[in-house]
């Protein structure tokens, strides 16, 4: 399977995704736990059904130490014992914050005061960015059929 473009190589998308890269790296100061940004990545990956960020993401997350019990639980968090409350509040702001189209209002304040309950300003700042570059990456990814199963940790730097 080939991807319909080449999203890197391709000299439009390759610096529109320098830009997104960079608003992503933007939350590695805030305090963010390194577990609780690749369950995000994960979860909103998932939701987004691309194949290829799911790959990475279970990948990274690995490499950093993650447990394969937690990764494969991440789909179904509200009933896994295995996540703190911090931890599921910030799944279930990523998933409201990636399934935006399917609740009218958008984020609801309840969701949002969870996660404030468990995040300080930077950290929900960290949450709210990283929220949408996955799901800009996603939808990139998607649109061209970016494959899955060849992401080797690092390999983009």
């Amino acid at each position: 399977m080939n991807a319909r473009l080449n999203i890197v190589e391709n000299r439009v998308s390759a610096k529109a995704i320098k830009h997104i890269v960079a608003a992503g790296k933007a939350v590695s100061d805030s305090g963010l736990p390194e577990s609780t940004h690749h369950l995000v990545l994960l979860r909103a990956s998932q939701i987004n059904g691309c194949g290829f960020c799911v790959d990475m993401h279970s990948k990274d997350a690995l490499h950093a130490g993650e447990t394969t019990v937690r990764l494969n639980l991440v789909a179904a968090w509200r009933e896994a014992t295995v996540f703190t409350e911090a931890e599921r509040a910030a799944l279930e702001l990523a998933e409201a914050g990636t399934r935006i189209a399917d609740a009218a209002g958008g984020v609801s304040d309840d969701v949002w005061a969870n996660a404030a309950k468990h995040y300080d300003e930077d950290q929900l700042a960290a949450l709210v960015t990283l929220i949408a570059v996955i799901n800009s990456f996603n939808r990139l990814n998607v649109l061209v059929q970016n494959p899955a199963g060849d992401y080797q940790p690092g390999m983009f730097g």
